[in-house]
């Protein structure tokens, strides 16, 4: 798993955006190294968070002071958020940079991990009310709903993937969207003419 990827990002340059105003920030994309039904490592917000309420995310945060760099942000948030330690954690690379709607420049960091520790982890309640998975493959798969978001420039929608109860959208469903795009030719379309408005903004 962590070579496949590892191959796919290697021939892949992140887009790095500039924004002076914006508080750098980094997420974890955590993929499993099961290799027969790799899972992505997902959180919910809790409710009563003054941002991004209820909505699923990575593992994330902004960036502190002593953070040697957006790699270690990321590690160590995923550390606070849901208990991952920072060593099990395989670093493969970099997808491109995200500015979020709050003001945060956000920089995905895509690692592997052993599929033993998912049941390891423990969410920050202060933060979180869930940790769940869901399969590489899904994401891969399913035909998204599209919604009109022009989340970076360039783009003009992003999908919404509907997985059990949860609806994953927004950033987080983009940064997914081009993950698969690139590592497996998924082909969301995140260029095209938006057909629906989104449900929630």
């Amino acid at each position: 798993m962590y070579q496949f990827i590892a191959q796919k990002l290697a021939q892949h340059r992140p887009r790095l955006l500039t924004a002076e105003l914006q508080t750098p920030a980094a997420v974890l994309l955590a993929i499993t190294d099961d290799k027969d039904n790799p899972q992505v490592i997902l959180t919910r917000r809790a409710k009563h968070m003054p941002t991004h309420k209820g909505q699923i995310a990575f593992p994330g945060g902004k960036a502190e002071h002593d953070d040697a760099d957006l790699i270690a942000t990321a590690l160590r948030e995923a550390h606070e958020e849901v208990a991952l330690q920072p060593d099990s954690v395989k670093v493969v690379g970099q997808m491109g940079q995200v500015l979020s709607r709050q003001g945060f420049l956000v920089t995905p960091v895509v690692g592997v991990v052993p599929a033993s520790v998912v049941s390891q982890l423990v969410p920050d309640l202060g933060e979180l009310d869930r940790i769940f998975t869901v399969p590489l493959s899904f994401f891969i798969d399913t035909n998204p709903v599209m919604d009109a978001l022009p989340i970076v420039a360039g783009v003009k929608q992003v999908p919404s993937f509907y997985y059990d109860e949860y609806r994953i959208w927004g950033m987080t469903a983009f940064i997914l969207a081009e993950f698969v795009n690139l590592v497996y030719d998924a082909r969301i379309d995140l260029y095209g003419h938006p057909v629906t408005q989104p449900k929630d903004v």
